[in-house]
């Protein structure tokens, strides 16, 4: 099984290119679901777990693997089905968000199928806020449905979304009232997260649900001569987004003469060195991992910093 991870500097070539890989597995039933291999350290047989007192009750237990303790997640019970039963029947796929790393128990793993983000949509209208979908696609006529794993984690474990005095201190009464922090996420949480945090500062915020509409959004702003640094201060935004992923997103803007003098800060869940290279390499002007918010309050002082 873990020869379906092999060449991951291979994989790492596609980013950049509005593209991704995607493993593919199974939960309860036939429906079938995704999460980006960029995510994945390992998929392993689900070895034998120790339960713990008071634990969540989506979590099955802790597994030792490689010398590390880590937690397993039953995903179906996690995005409110039936739970997996036998975790000797199923399979553990570790992977790390937010600097953590989790494993995700699943019934089946299927195979990798390399995606363009631009076959990769947001959930239909109507799936609602209790909704556990980030995204979807299909593959050889069947709906692949992509969790909002961020979502997940945070009803687990919540993260603390208030900012340190000493930052808001720092900020207050510098944020200009007539320009936005805008913000491109696709998951809910995400953007919630970081709305708290900016607005906590005194920053106006405009919020974009992935990086196509924020880059509409954009081009609407300057479409009649108005200078973008007018109007926006700076773009926080993901890397893995349905429809325009972040690398493409700051790439778009750069080769924009309208748009290319914008503050543009990518913020992911994503961990990895070619992350910081990819900066580099569209030209963002900062990149941060989620999700400190002190951390983030002062990527944005180094924002307002640079017009100092």
């Amino acid at each position: 099984m873990s020869s379906i991870l092999d060449s991951v500097n291979q994989r790492t070539q596609m980013v950049g290119q509005n593209r991704l890989e995607l493993l593919l597995f199974k939960l309860k039933g036939k429906q079938v679901y995704g999460i980006n291999v960029f995510k994945v350290r390992e998929v392993l047989q689900c070895p034998e777990l120790t339960e713990l007192p008071q634990r969540n009750p989506v979590v099955r237990g802790v597994a030792h693997i490689r010398g590390a303790t880590i937690s397993v997640i039953d995903l179906s019970l996690a995005v409110n089905g039936p739970s997996l039963g036998d975790v000797r029947d199923c399979f553990v796929v570790i992977a790390e968000y937010n600097r953590k790393v989790q494993g995700f128990l699943v019934k089946a793993v299927e195979r990798i199928v390399n995606m363009n983000w631009n076959d990769i949509h947001p959930p239909p209208k109507g799936t609602g806020k209790s909704s556990y979908l980030t995204a979807v696609t299909d593959i050889d006529g069947d709906l692949v449905e992509i969790i909002d794993v961020e979502k997940v984690l945070a009803e687990i474990t919540p993260n603390n979304a208030t900012v340190s005095q000493e930052f808001v201190d720092m900020h207050k009464g510098k944020a200009p009232e007539d320009k936005v922090v805008l913000i491109a996420d696709d998951s809910s949480v995400a953007r919630g997260q970081i709305k708290r945090t900016v607005e906590q500062l005194g920053f106006k915020t405009k919020i974009c649900k992935d990086g196509r509409e924020a880059l509409e959004y954009l081009e609407g702003v300057v479409e009649d001569g108005t200078s973008i640094d007018d109007e926006v201060l700076l773009l926080i935004s993901d890397i893995e987004m349905p429809e325009m992923d972040g690398y493409t997103l700051t790439a778009e803007i750069r080769n924009n003469e309208r748009l290319s003098s914008m503050w543009v800060m990518l913020h992911t869940s994503l961990s990895g060195v070619f992350n910081e290279a990819m900066v580099q390499k569209v030209g963002a002007n900062d990149f941060i991992p989620k999700f400190n918010p002190d951390e983030l309050a002062q990527a944005v002082q180094k924002r307002m910093d640079f017009d100092d």
